[in-house]
């Protein structure tokens, strides 16, 4: 949760001005209350939160929580900050006195490893550290056999141990990364400390996870513009959602080697970088979920990413592969 580009963002369509483009007549206008946009850098990125349908005091209030809620939520989850609870469990192989929300956390983040038989990690972390340790954005990277197998006998669910308010590793040198789930999570929290501020329609746009409540404007849905792949400034999706999130991952920006082999998304088992994902998009109930799924689709083929959402009732997603290939599950055109 450190670094700006660890997530291909998604660009929220129509939200600057946005009373100005919802085609009322100024009476209309006037007599309604406009979105209000707030933007913090948190957790390694740009945070955005815009609430719509209430006073600028009551967005003002409900604002201020819901980032303070980001946060007190960063420092429990983050790997980039040296007194978490995460960083204290990377040093030490051990956290007898785990934060019951990490807890809760990694039992979540394990129900998505076995849910893609193994595709989401959190664990790979060893491999990550590899490749980061060995990286060369600018030229080409090698890494040693022998390291890479060492780096993969440090990772697997079966070797984190929880319960009873206990954290641990059965292996020395293990490391976890939530990178691929806390994010989402923060985000959904967000919402609801919106939602319990009386703010039912707001959108929650953490580094690309987003959460959406409620409508932009009556009759007016929130749309989310999907970013390309390759980085850049197009979208070549749009989608219009409400009760929902969505979440991306890519591969175009955060990379360990000049010709971008080697990336942040790693498959468990294999310790290598998948070749022919570029991004991946999901949308699900909550961003927690959206973000463990997306991460997890994008190191397994597209049709077998696709035969796994089919078979989770109100999922959807969309796959872009690196040589410009585009998959979609039969849903995804319901968002459109």
């Amino acid at each position: 949760m450190k670094t700006f580009s660890r997530r291909t963002f998604l660009g929220m369509a129509g939200l600057t001005g946005a009373g100005l483009c919802l085609g009322l007549p100024v009476g209309a206008r006037a007599a309604q209350a406009l979105p209000v946009t707030e933007t913090r850098v948190q957790m390694g990125t740009y945070v955005g939160i815009t609430v719509a349908g209430v006073s600028a005091m009551q967005a003002e209030e409900a604002l201020g929580r819901a980032f303070a809620e980001v946060a007190r939520l960063e420092a429990v989850f983050s790997r980039f900050d040296g007194a978490s609870p995460v960083s204290e469990l990377n040093r030490a192989g051990r956290l007898p006195d785990a934060p019951a929300e990490l807890v809760t956390l990694v039992d979540r983040a394990r129900r998505y490893g076995s849910l893609t038989d193994g595709a989401f990690d959190i664990t790979v972390q060893p491999v990550v550290d590899l490749f980061r340790r060995n990286g060369n954005p600018r030229g080409t990277m090698h890494v040693d056999e022998a390291d890479l197998k060492a780096a993969r006998e440090l990772v697997g669910l079966a070797h984190l141990q929880s319960g009873s308010g206990r954290l641990g590793f059965d292996r020395s040198g293990m490391g976890i990364t939530l990178d691929g789930i806390a994010k989402g999570h923060i985000a959904d929290m967000a919402s609801a400390v919106l939602t319990a501020h009386g703010v039912t329609d707001h959108i929650v746009n953490a580094g690309g996870d987003i959460m959406v409540r409620g409508m932009k404007a009556p009759g007016t849905a929130w749309r989310v513009a999907v970013a390309s792949p390759n980085g850049g400034a197009s979208y070549p999706e749009t989608v219009r959602l409400t009760e929902c999130a969505i979440a991306t991952s890519g591969t175009s920006e955060v990379y360990f080697d000049a010709r971008h082999q080697h990336h942040h998304l790693i498959t468990p088992v294999a310790g290598r970088s998948p070749a022919s994902t570029g991004s991946v998009s999901v949308i699900a109930p909550t961003v927690m979920e959206a973000d463990a799924l997306a991460t997890a689709l994008s190191v397994i083929p597209p049709q077998d990413a696709l035969r796994l959402v089919a078979s989770l009732p109100g999922r959807a997603c969309c796959i872009f592969t690196r040589d410009g290939r585009r998959f979609t599950s039969s849903n995804w055109a319901t968002f459109a």
